[in-house]
């Protein structure tokens, strides 16, 4: 039968196989036009990085000061009109309406997939800002708040901004990005491409037949891309940290790039070859082995820290967090403060933003079978509540050491904040042993699933891309990260970042507009409401099914032919 109509609507049958994974596979299964401009872009970027170091990073610099002060408060509100639109429809008529096709069930556990989305979405992140950023916070509070560095005040107003940053804001970007691909993919039967929902808008004529999808699935590879490097970088500066600790007993001040970049090109062969597992056995099992060793590290601290100090700092932290969530969330840069937005709000939303071409599509993959509401409450609540505890845990051990005269935010550098908390309790090694394991497999993980997805966007959107080109892909966002720290550490990878994200969120507010008008016409809801306005064209040979066909626990039946 034919899926999609001109107009780009249709639900699917049990029996249709989705477009994208029923015509060959290997070489001929590749969208050449959008593998080759991705590749020579991503290419000549690496190139200029390397022969002509400081002028890129000239450029790159500038660009970066144009984009925050003039586009800065496009990021502050579009997060925010991410967070009400989620929960809209979670909580609306349409969250009812199960993410499949008839009769198909969820293919991943439920602790499986909270597991999968949040290696992928947030792992090294964790791990490098989880001491860090609460106690540099701290003493160093944000200019926008009144309150003494190392005081009570800057603690509490520390614990609140960590949580505004990785709680609910960067899960719901993630969540209108899967949602949408979710939908389309599962639901309607399209390809898992980022230009498959704009069907909805522009019309399956235009988007797959005219060209009109190629140049967003460009730029959602090259978000990944950057978005991917840069927490690889993160992932690579820490262990080295680690490394460094325990090989001299100090911090380095000024660390090399020489270390992380050998780190990076160990790993990324880790990462080649947990993507020649695939999705089942290779992203799987890491991000299962991920929440073992996750948990073990979070139980240490909990135990031989500040248990009762952690214990108080939890509900305090979640007071302020929501007490000031607003403020926060719609503080702008108009009477000052403009520096520190940029180089943490700012460059928070812009990684989040940059990052969902590759979480959300992944998301998407391993989200078959759940309903709207079961989709966006366990993309935004289950994470958030992660990290919660984690930032309660290790941040508030930091902010107690801290508080208590060791100077954990004057370790000399970002990456060393977390050994340098544990470097105050017993079994320092072992611990620093776990940790560097734990980045390392968060590394391997987060580049595997990254690697999938730009698979997946260079192969006209196929589920299950072909092995060799993931893996092509795997290589070249080692060499990306390698060459961003290379050019210029940290900075780099936060410019780079910034910039990739800026065109995107236009494609983010454009996928909302889509995943509406899509479930505007889906035949359940109008089944329910009544018949609506709609382009919705079913075949006739499929017979009208007067009761819901029987899915999965927890799902609606699937919908009905439309009628007409």
């Amino acid at each position: 039968m034919d899926i999609d109509q001109p107009d780009g609507h249709g639900v699917v049958t049990p029996a249709d196989p989705l477009p994208a994974d029923s015509g060959p596979g290997g070489w001929a299964s590749v969208d050449k036009v959008v593998f080759g401009v991705a590749v020579a872009l991503v290419v000549v970027i690496c190139l200029l990085g390397v022969f002509f170091t400081d002028a890129v990073e000239e450029v790159a610099g500038a660009a970066l000061t144009w984009v925050t002060t003039t586009f800065g408060w496009a990021f502050i509100l579009a997060a925010s009109a991410f967070v009400v639109f989620s929960l809209v429809l979670a909580f609306g008529r349409f969250g009812s309406i199960p993410i499949a096709r008839a009769g198909e069930t969820t293919e991943f556990s439920t602790l499986s997939w909270i597991a999968m989305m949040f290696s992928a979405g947030m792992g090294i992140g964790l791990m490098f800002f989880g001491v860090y950023e609460p106690v540099t916070h701290m003493a160093s509070p944000p200019p926008f708040v009144d309150a003494v560095p190392g005081s009570a005040d800057a603690a509490e107003t520390a614990m609140a901004y960590t949580l505004f940053h990785w709680g609910l804001h960067p899960w719901a970007i993630y969540s209108v990005v899967g949602l949408a691909l979710a939908y389309s993919t599962h639901r309607m039967g399209r390809g898992n491409l980022m230009s498959s929902p704009f069907q909805a808008i522009f019309g399956k004529e235009r988007i797959e037949n005219r060209g009109w999808g190629r140049p967003i699935d460009i730029l959602a590879i090259l978000c990944t891309k950057f978005g991917s490097a840069t927490s690889l970088g993160l992932g690579a500066l820490q262990i080295a940290a680690g490394l460094s600790l325990l090989r001299t007993g100090e911090f380095e001040e000024n660390p090399s790039a020489a270390a992380p970049v050998i780190i990076i090109c160990i790993l990324t062969v880790g990462v080649v070859i947990s993507a020649a597992s695939g999705v089942s056995r290779g992203i799987k099992w890491l991000s299962n082995t991920n929440v073992v060793l996750a948990g073990v590290l979070l139980v240490f601290v909990f135990v031989v820290g500040p248990t009762v100090f952690i214990m108080d700092l939890v509900p305090q932290s979640l007071g302020s967090y929501f007490s000031t969530l607003v403020p926060m969330s719609l503080q702008s840069a108009v009477f000052g403060g403009g520096d520190w937005l940029a180089s943490w709000t700012i460059f928070y939303w812009a990684w989040w933003i940059s990052w969902t071409p590759f979480v959300g599509t992944f998301i998407a993959r391993i989200s078959r079978g759940r309903t709207i509401r079961e989709f966006v409450l366990g993309v935004i609540l289950a994470p958030t509540g992660v990290s919660v505890i984690w930032f309660a845990v290790f941040g508030g051990a930091g902010i107690n050491l801290q508080h208590n005269g060791v100077d954990i935010a004057g370790t000399g550098s970002e990456a060393a904040g977390f050994f340098a908390m544990l470097n105050q309790y017993p079994f320092f090694t072992g611990a620093t042993l776990v940790v560097m394991v734990l980045t390392a497999v968060f590394f391997i993980s987060g580049a595997d699933a990254g690697s999938l997805v730009m698979g997946t966007l260079s192969s006209r959107g196929r589920t299950t891309p072909w092995t060799p080109l993931v893996i092509v892909w795997a290589v070249l966002t080692g060499a990306v990260a390698a060459v961003l720290l290379f050019v210029g550490g940290l900075g780099a990878l936060q410019t780079f970042t910034i910039l990739a994200s800026t065109p995107f969120v236009l494609i983010m507010l454009g996928l909302c507009v889509s995943l509406y008008l899509d479930l505007r016409r889906d035949p359940l809801r109008r089944r329910r409401m009544g018949p609506v306005r709609s382009a919705l064209v079913v075949p006739k040979q499929v017979p009208f099914a007067g009761s819901p066909t029987p899915q999965g626990p927890g799902q609606e039946g699937a919908p009905p032919p439309d009628p007409r």
